[in-house]
């Protein structure tokens, strides 16, 4: 298939959702792309949906109450199709309506909200997943383009002065506050946004892992323009 992605040795791209879940990640893949260009409306869903707040969790039952026209419909029946393939697969999609996340300001060196370049840890193995259907899309970068922040000397200095407790536990102190999650990216780094409509799976750092798990980040959104976000 003839993508952008293709070109990059970080992503894989498939063109079947069964493909999605069963090809493995290897060497520097540590993203997969299920590429579609899908047809329509789903501006008109978000037009017709309410933001109780900042995040919205949006249900099955919340689209199909809808009264939508026929491009409308359209788009509803592929957000409908994608929860029912990942429950199916095993998974618990969460369809939101998204304003904004929430920041994090407490510290001025380092960030550990989602607008921050991140991984994700698990404790089992499993995979993030994601497709944005309306507003501002995610961005990927390949691992060798960042560095992990809690590795950058004067950040890490910080941090000890922070941590309250003996040396051998300052790791530790790390994890529980998800610094060591977080990564500064390079200058030159080629910052890769992952565009609307597709279906994306994403590596987790967790014990069974064979590839490095995939740094990205939430977008900032546009201004006066809400997300709607399929993410498990």
């Amino acid at each position: 298939m003839n993508s952008i992605f293709s070109e990059s040795s970080q992503i894989g791209v498939v063109s079947t959702f069964s493909e999605l879940i069963h090809t493995n990640f290897h060497g520097e893949m540590n993203a997969l792309c299920w590429h579609r260009n899908l047809d329509g409306d789903f501006n008109e869903i978000v037009a017709k949906l309410s933001l109780k707040e900042n995040i919205t969790e949006i249900s099955t039952e919340d689209l199909i109450a809808l009264q939508l026209s026929e491009k409308g419909n359209s788009a509803r029946e592929v957000i409908l199709n994608d929860l029912q393939l990942l429950t199916d697969f095993g998974a618990s999609p969460s369809l939101n309506l998204l304003k904004c996340y929430e920041r994090d300001t407490e510290f001025d060196f380092i960030s550990t909200d989602v607008y921050s370049f991140h991984v994700d840890r698990s404790p089992i193995a499993t995979d993030t997943f994601l497709c944005t259907y309306h507003g501002a899309a995610s961005d990927i970068i390949p691992n060798s383009q960042a560095k992990q922040k809690v590795l950058i000397p004067e950040v890490r200095a910080k941090l000890k002065e922070l941590h309250d407790g003996p040396d051998e536990e300052f790791e530790d102190f790390l994890k529980e506050n998800y610094f060591d999650l977080h990564y500064q990216v390079n200058e030159d780094a080629e910052i890769i946004n992952l565009e609307k409509m597709h279906l994306w799976r994403l590596a987790v750092d967790h014990p069974k892992q064979k590839v490095l798990p995939c740094i990205h980040r939430a977008p900032v959104e546009n201004y006066g323009e809400y997300r709607l976000l399929l993410i498990c």
